[in-house]
């Protein structure tokens, strides 16, 4: 499949996808997310990468899910298109690696929802966020009802669903939607900075931290202990465990192999 709509390069140990649609905000349509899904997979199975950035070409992030698209769908078409925007954020956000969302503008509807199936948001100054789809006639439907209530808590997400109100980058950090906003020359700086910490630290041990904290918020907190306790006993098989604690003992440099 050829790339028209998704860009994604590498730098070093991290992969950088763009989203490209500038005449449509970067709505996603049917082709952009089966092209996002290529580009999950291209890296999922690229053992040199460890760690994705995800951003978005000119004024917006992601404007939202193509309303050109779903205008004139039925119960079965909406149902099916929801399915598919579901099926490749959730690849997303299982995605082994850790993934840093850099919201440059709008992230609105499905764009909001893509940067909640991101493990980290940074957001530029004059991002915007928002669900705004009850004043189009629908719901969220790419994990909009799921996601925004485990990041701000059900009383807030209700009411940006309900009211469909579009807030600034700023409140989004109050409510917890945002981890950081910079200034907008800054962000893809700012994020790959970021990028450039986590694929400093043990490749294995940063994979097992976003399966444990992505299981364990499924799982009653004693089963979620359990699991904790057999991932981190598997960290001891590992040469880059050997690597690490070595190195801290002799006050030497790291060399982790994600072996």
């Amino acid at each position: 499949m050829e790339y028209k709509n998704v860009f994604f390069q590498k730098e070093d140990k991290v992969a950088v996808i763009t989203i490209s649609r500038p005449k449509a905000l970067n709505a996603l349509n049917t082709e952009t997310l089966k092209e996002l899904e290529l580009a999950i997979d291209e890296i999922a199975n690229d053992d040199q990468i460890y760690a994705v950035i995800i951003t978005g070409a000119g004024k917006a992030f992601v404007a939202g899910a193509d309303i050109s698209e779903m205008k004139d769908l039925d119960a079965m078409g909406g149902r099916k298109f929801g399915n598919l925007g579901n099926s490749v954020f959730r690849k997303l956000e299982t995605l082994e690696k850790p993934v840093i969302a850099a919201v440059n503008g709008f992230a609105l509807g499905g764009g909001c929802e893509l940067s909640m199936a991101c493990d980290i948001r940074i957001a530029s100054s004059k991002a915007k966020f928002g669900q705004p789809e009850a004043g189009l006639g629908i719901t969220p439907g790419f994990g909009g009802t799921q996601r925004l209530a485990r990041l701000v808590g059900t009383g807030m997400a209700k009411q940006l669903l309900f009211t469909a109100e579009i807030i600034n980058a700023e409140e989004a950090l109050r409510i917890g939607l945002v981890n950081k906003v910079v200034e907008p020359e800054n962000l893809i700086e700012e994020a790959k900075l970021l990028a450039k910490k986590i694929v400093s630290n043990a490749p294995i041990a940063v994979k097992l931290c976003k399966t444990a904290i992505n299981r364990g918020m499924q799982m009653d907190i004693d089963t979620a202990l359990i699991y904790e306790a057999e991932i981190f006993g598997a960290c001891f098989a590992t040469e880059d465990q050997k690597s690490g604690m070595t190195a801290f003992l002799e006050k030497s440099e790291k060399c982790f192999k994600n072996k």
